[in-house]
Formats: C-alpha cells, sequence, structure tokens
C-alpha cells in the first residue's frame, strides 16, 4: 500500500461508523443458513488462501457459521510447542508487528510513533512502574491466520481487566499513521504471574472484531465509552492456573497481542525482528532463571 493511499485509509476510518460496521459483520457471520454459511466460508478461503489442512474440522460442512470457522481449532499435532520449560513461546499464529526493550513507560508502535505503559495497560502506577524498562513483542493477526490465543508461559491469572476504546483497524497502514493505536482500541489486559516474574498479555480489538473472548469472561461485546471494567477473579468461568500454551481465548476477526514482560524477567525477545511470520508454541523468549 502506498503512503497516500495508506493515510487516506486511516482518514476514511476516522469518518467510518467502525461500531454500526462492527455490529453488522457480528450479524453476518453468525449466520447459520446452511448455504449462506458455506459460500462466506468458501469465499474467504479462497481470497484470503487460508491452510485447511489442519483444521479439526471438514471445511466448509464441519461449521455452524463462519465465525465458527473463523475461530477455528485445529488438529492436536498441527502446532509443535518449544519443549524447554523457561522457553516462551508465542502464544499466537502472526507477523510481528514491533519487538523489544520498553523505553521507560514508552512502547514502540511504528518508527516515529509510540504509546505509554500507562496508556496500554489502564491501571495503577506502580502495577505499571513494575514493567518500565522492560521488554514487549507486538505479534498481529491477519484474517488468514488461526486466530486462537495461548499462553506463552505457565502461570496464573492475577488480574483481568476489559478497556473500552475504538475500533480502527490493526494493518500495518493504521499502525504506521496513527498515533497512539494500541491505547486507542479496546482492549482486554491480563496480567500473570509465572516463575521467574510477572508478565501481560493484551488482546487488541480492532475494527470487525464483533467480540474479543477470554476462556475466563466468554465473549466481551465492543463498548465504545465506559470505565475500565475490572473482573473478579473470584468469580470465572475458567481455573486461573494454566499451562504453556494452553488455550486462553480467541479473536473473532483479525486483531493484533502484546506481550510485556517487566526487566529481569526475560531476555528481550532478541530473535524477533518486524515482519518475522510466527506459529503458536514457537519459541520466542526465555525466562531468565532466579539466582
Amino acid at each position: 500500500m502506498t503512503e497516500f493511499r495508506a493515510r487516506l485509509f486511516v482518514a476514511l476510518q476516522r469518518l467510518l461508523p467502525k461500531y454500526l460496521l462492527t455490529a453488522l459483520v457480528y450479524r453476518i457471520a453468525r449466520i447459520r443458513h446452511v448455504a449462506t454459511k458455506n459460500f462466506l466460508i468458501t469465499r474467504f478461503v479462497a481470497l484470503y488462501d487460508v491452510e485447511t489442512e489442519e483444521v479439526a474440522r471438514p471445511v466448509p460442512e464441519g461449521f455452524e457459521s463462519f465465525n465458527d470457522f473463523f475461530t477455528r481449532e485445529l488438529e492436536p499435532d498441527a502446532r509443535l510447542v518449544d519443549p524447554h520449560e523457561d522457553g516462551i513461546v508465542s502464544p499466537v499464529d502472526g507477523t510481528v508487528s514491533a519487538a523489544g526493550a520498553i523505553d521507560g513507560e514508552s512502547v514502540l508502535q511504528a518508527k516515529g510513533h509510540s504509546y505509554t505503559l500507562t496508556d496500554l495497560l489502564a491501571t495503577d502506577t506502580a502495577e505499571v512502574e513494575r514493567y518500565n524498562g522492560g521488554a514487549f513483542a507486538t505479534l498481529y493477526l491477519a484474517p488468514y491466520n488461526y486466530h486462537r490465543i495461548h499462553a506463552p508461559v505457565a502461570g496464573e491469572l492475577t488480574a483481568l481487566r476489559y478497556v473500552p476504546g475504538d475500533l480502527y483497524s490493526v494493518n500495518a497502514a493504521t499502525v504506521r499513521h496513527l498515533p497512539r493505536l494500541f491505547a486507542r482500541n479496546e482492549r482486554l489486559v491480563c496480567h500473570f504471574e509465572s516463575a521467574r516474574g510477572p508478565l501481560a498479555l493484551v488482546f487488541i480489538g480492532a475494527m470487525n472484531v464483533g467480540t474479543i473472548n477470554s476462556i475466563w469472561t466468554g465473549d466481551i461485546r465492543p463498548r465504545s465509552t465506559g470505565v475500565v471494567e475490572e473482573f473478579d477473579l473470584r468469580h470465572l468461568r475458567a481455573d486461573r492456573q494454566f499451562a504453556r500454551a494452553d488455550l486462553l481465548g480467541w479473536f473473532n476477526f483479525g486483531s493484533t497481542v502484546i506481550l510485556v514482560a517487566p526487566p529481569g524477567v526475560c531476555d528481550g525477545f532478541p530473535t524477533l525482528k518486524p515482519g518475522t511470520t510466527l506459529c503458536m508454541g514457537e519459541r520466542i523468549g526465555q525466562l531468565i532463571a532466579v539466582e
């Protein structure tokens, strides 16, 4: 996409009724009429060249709706998980958008753009400060990717917050040209405690993402305004403990996840470069041993 077209695309998004469009996509994606949902699935597979051989159910007849296909599970052996217990694995199939050191509390979005941890995590100063100077990895899920999100490490959920926000696209053009994109969009912020220290995994919503789902909350529909919702950890749908590569949730359309680690917890994701493609379970970093 040329720079002119990219800037035009971002400008048009400011004018589009993003929540109305997302609500429309939500309804269309859940149509169960057999001929209609089969047409949507087969056209999508052809348009985006989706890999179907690894899908656990037959395509399209094995799925009740387009959304059922989009949030598809894979065959049990479709992804190999790094065997080293101290390895941090990719939580998703996707492409590295950015990764590296956090400059104070400033996180790189793209060349010329950054945002703060305070804005991203939407929490109190003390919790944010523990991540200052740490490391991050931003992973983009394209429409053709597998859209389930898995645990990058073994651990325990310690806090869960939904942050209302906008619904801009999170494709490369918008990332390059819209300041503070990931801190503007709606998101679900998951705080974990691993054997080596805390980590945060942020599910970023986007245009046409009809819902964000986690195993602890079920579907969360987009809200443009309102206060940050803190989920009561005593009343969750699933156990707070999880193993590495366990399922944590899924997107109902393409989006982004951001993994954030404090100083001294991991090696800083040194092998990750923008544009690198990843499969869920692939090693992306290493937890630092406790001395």
